[in-house]
C-alpha cells in the first residue's frame, strides 16, 4: 500500500506543477488553428503514424518556455508525445535516430499552408 499512496502523491504533485506551469504562460492556440494543423500533417508530426487520436506537442516544451502557439505545436501521437516529455524536439529527434533536418524543412513548408490556410479562412479564423 505505501508504494501506491507515494506514487498517487507524486502524480498529484506532477499535476500541480503542470498546472502552474501552464497558467504562468499565455496559450493562443485556438481551435480552429489546431484542426487546420492536424489536417495538413495528416498524421503525427514525427513517426507520420494516422491512427488514434493526435495530441498537441510543443516544439518547444512549456517546462522551457514553449507555449501553445500556432508555430511551436504539431500534431503528435500519444507514443512519440510520451516518448518526447519535455525534450526540445532537435534533441529528441537525434536521441530517436531521425532525421531531423527533414522534420524541420517540413515544418517550415507546412507552416506556409497553414497561414495560407488560415488565411482563406478570413480574419475570424485565426
Amino acid at each position: 500500500m505505501p508504494s501506491r499512496t507515494r506514487s498517487a502523491r507524486h502524480a498529484r504533485r506532477h499535476a500541480r506543477r503542470r498546472a502552474r506551469r501552464m497558467a504562468r504562460v499565455e496559450h493562443d492556440l485556438t481551435p480552429t488553428q489546431w484542426a487546420v494543423l492536424q489536417e495538413v500533417w495528416a498524421g503525427c508530426a514525427y513517426c507520420g503514424g494516422a491512427t488514434g487520436s493526435l495530441q498537441r506537442d510543443c516544439l518547444l516544451p512549456i517546462s522551457r518556455g514553449g507555449r501553445y502557439t500556432l508555430d511551436n505545436v504539431v500534431p503528435a501521437c500519444a507514443s512519440c508525445n510520451a516518448s518526447k516529455c519535455h525534450t526540445e524536439v532537435t534533441v529528441w529527434l537525434r536521441r530517436k535516430g531521425l532525421d531531423e533536418r527533414a522534420f524541420l524543412v517540413r515544418h517550415a513548408a507546412l507552416r506556409v499552408v497553414v497561414a495560407d490556410r488560415l488565411a482563406d479562412q478570413g480574419p475570424g479564423a485565426s
